[in-house]
């Protein structure tokens, strides 16, 4: 009777439990596989040259790609701001021309253009000379091929993938979400907060409109726009985003978000108030840019606090990996 008893069981086992360890095992190792290949498909060799669109003739050049960073790093940030925070730049720089190429389809034979409203600024070194003061030309260049070589290869991953790695000028004091600028969420862009971007000439701009202008504004985007100024709260911020952004403003009789208001009234941020004053609508403005991602002048700031530049990266970008 054992035996019978005991065979039952083995049977039992063969028939159940074997199955479930082998399955288990060929899962693991799928899981493996598929990390590996995630890791495989990207070669940085792959995109050791790229082809640069200049906007303002059309033309297109084909550059080493660091060769091409030593002109984004020398276009989008100042030279005399601390060697971490262009490092992080370069770094930056680089991670978003390589998600271009991978992801992006703005321009057919170009992998990237020129232009900072749509791409990432470049300037050539003999035209950011002639712009650079001669004291300082050579000392400058020579930080800016620094903070590129210095970090060769380097890239920013979130998933085994290279990050949209956004950036701008001056988050205000703190930086916002992608979904309330483009609608799209990616997690690695979190609100932050930054101390010290408060002392950089970006961070306060005001600009003053007359109401007749405000109106005529207005009357070119929304045909069906109407204000009375002599109603209170004729016009109201209604919503801010999680970084203080506006994310609704009420305008007489139509509502846009803070990002349309900032496109159409030419503000340098969407972190702004108002004021009316007799004729004319005064909008006070912190920050410049769409404040996602790195800030500028916050990564000098946390330079020269002593953060390294690839602390200033992980504090702006969250879960992130720096590789090569």
């Amino acid at each position: 009777m054992k035996k019978i008893i005991f065979y039952f069981c083995f049977v039992i086992i063969l028939i159940f439990v074997m199955p479930m360890i082998f399955t288990n095992k060929f899962k693991t190792e799928e899981v493996l596989s598929s990390n590996m290949r995630n890791q495989e498909k990207f070669d940085y060799g792959d995109y050791s040259k790229i082809k640069l669109l200049h906007t303002e003739n059309g033309s297109i050049e084909e550059l080493d790609l660091d060769t091409y960073l030593y002109g984004v790093v020398a276009s989008e940030m100042p030279a005399n701001f601390e060697m971490e925070a262009l490092k992080a730049q370069a770094v930056v720089a680089r991670t978003y021309t390589i998600y271009q190429i991978r992801n992006g389809n703005k321009h057919e034979n170009a992998s990237i253009c020129d232009s900072a409203s749509c791409c990432q600024a470049w300037i050539s070194k003999e035209n950011r000379f002639a712009r650079w003061d001669e004291n300082f030309r050579i000392e400058y260049w020579k930080k800016i091929i620094s903070s590129v070589d210095e970090t060769k290869g380097k890239i920013i991953f979130y998933n085994n993938e290279p990050i949209n790695a956004l950036f701008h000028s001056n988050s205000g004091g703190k930086t916002e979400l992608a979904i309330n600028v483009w609608g799209g969420n990616f997690p690695y862009f979190q609100t932050v907060e930054t101390n010290g971007e408060d002392a950089y000439t970006s961070y306060n701009s005001e600009i003053e409109i007359s109401k007749d202008e405000l109106i005529t504004i207005m009357l070119e985007n929304y045909p069906e726009f109407e204000i009375n100024f002599d109603k209170e709260n004729c016009i109201e911020i209604i919503e801010l985003t999680e970084g203080d952004r506006v994310e609704k403003i009420r305008i007489g009789n139509i509502e846009v978000s803070g990002v349309e208001a900032r496109k159409k009234l030419g503000l340098k941020s969407a972190k702004f108030d108002f004021e009316i004053i007799g004729n004319n609508v005064k909008f006070k403005v912190i920050g410049y840019g769409h404040g996602v991602g790195m800030s500028q002048c916050g990564s000098d700031a946390l330079a020269k606090k002593g953060m390294k530049f690839d602390e200033i990266i992980k504090y702006y970008y969250k879960n992130v990996v720096i590789s090569e």
